[in-house]
């Protein structure tokens, strides 16, 4: 098959590998011309993805024609970029081909939607979306480590078309119905994983991260169910497999800049060490925006929003958040209450 990677960062420079080790024909395409240069003379990027090298056989281009030559385009842009790179090529792309969106987060100028709401609306009935999503950071992929992910769609043939162009015997895919479940757990996960490594620059200690970690996927999965998403999601790869990875992986940018703020940086001086897109912190202001339309209690979200937005004290939200009204850990919603 001929595909082509919209985006040249880490994320699409492992997948376009991937790709080409499958068999397909591969072209990469970058909106900056300085980029594509770099790309083509060098063939890979050494501060990405240090010892990693594109096949020669890789087109990579700044021409958007070559959306037209292709047979299933995929979005690896940073979540602020999705919107400006689906216009761009919306004339360009073949009908009724999937559109795999590998970027994690939420749209901002769409009103903190869904990415996959984006790049539906700005496609139409043109081609059918696929969310591709789980533990999966570029650095291992890219190097053939075993992973495995999910590949969620409301269309089931496109799922199904995805699950074989992507999977190798490195590379497992899984198949959903679930796409709000899958991007949702695919997004906030990057706020516990903030979150998680705000707790060790701080000097807490385990106890204190797998507290984050385990009522983190609980609060995930309450407000998705709330969205509607499915509650098993959040028990699968794009939910917990991605949270565990996430926030404790050296790979995860979200738990680097955590724990620059935990040892005391201001946010944004930690996000501009990082030097890379901090997905978490948008998403704690998207899920702040959200959570005002849905009647739902997320603790953790709250505390993150108020420590970076607010300007609240550490210490003080880790109190709060300790006296808050005693409460059975099951969620009231999920089971019997007469059980007791």
């Amino acid at each position: 098959m001929r595909l082509t990677v919209f985006g040249c960062g880490g994320w699409g420079l492992a997948i376009a590998g991937l790709l080409h080790r499958n068999g397909h024909t591969v072209t990469m395409w970058t909106p900056f011309e300085e980029e594509c240069a770099a790309l083509n003379s060098e063939r890979g990027n050494k501060k990405l993805l240090p010892g990693v090298q594109l096949d020669e056989s890789i087109h990579i281009t700044t021409d958007r024609r070559a959306a037209s030559q292709t047979d299933l385009a995929v979005i690896a842009v940073p979540s602020f970029a999705v919107r400006e790179t689906a216009a761009a090529l919306l004339d360009f792309l073949p009908a009724g081909r999937p559109v795999v969106l590998l970027s994690k987060g939420f749209d901002r100028e769409g009103g903190y939607c869904l990415l996959s709401d984006t790049l539906e609306r700005a496609l139409g009935d043109k081609a059918p979306v696929v969310v591709l999503t789980g533990p999966s950071h570029a650095e291992e992929v890219s190097r053939g480590i075993p992973t495995a992910v999910v590949a969620a769609s409301r269309d089931k043939k496109a799922a199904d078309e995805v699950q074989d162009v992507f999977s190798n015997p490195a590379f497992r895919v899984y198949t959903s119905p679930d796409v709000i479940g899958a991007e949702l757990g695919g997004a906030m996960k990057n706020i516990m994983a903030l979150a998680v490594g705000i707790s060790d620059g701080a000097g807490f200690g385990d106890n204190t991260k797998a507290l984050i970690m385990t009522r983190g996927i609980a609060e995930m999965a309450r407000f998705g169910v709330r969205m509607g998403g499915k509650l098993q999601t959040f028990s699968g790869l794009s939910g917990v497999g991605d949270l565990i990875v996430t926030c404790i992986s050296a790979h995860s940018r979200n738990r680097r800049a955590g724990l620059l703020i935990g040892a005391g940086k201001k946010p944004d001086e930690a996000i501009q060490e990082v030097g890379a897109v901090v997905e978490g912190y948008y998403a704690v202001q998207a899920v702040h925006e959200l959570q005002k339309g849905v009647p739902v209690e997320l603790p953790i979200s709250e505390a993150m929003y108020r420590l970076l937005f607010g300007g609240d004290d550490l210490q003080d939200v880790v109190a709060s958040l300790f006296a808050r009204q005693k409460r059975s850990e099951l969620e009231p919603d999920w089971h019997d209450p007469s059980e007791w």
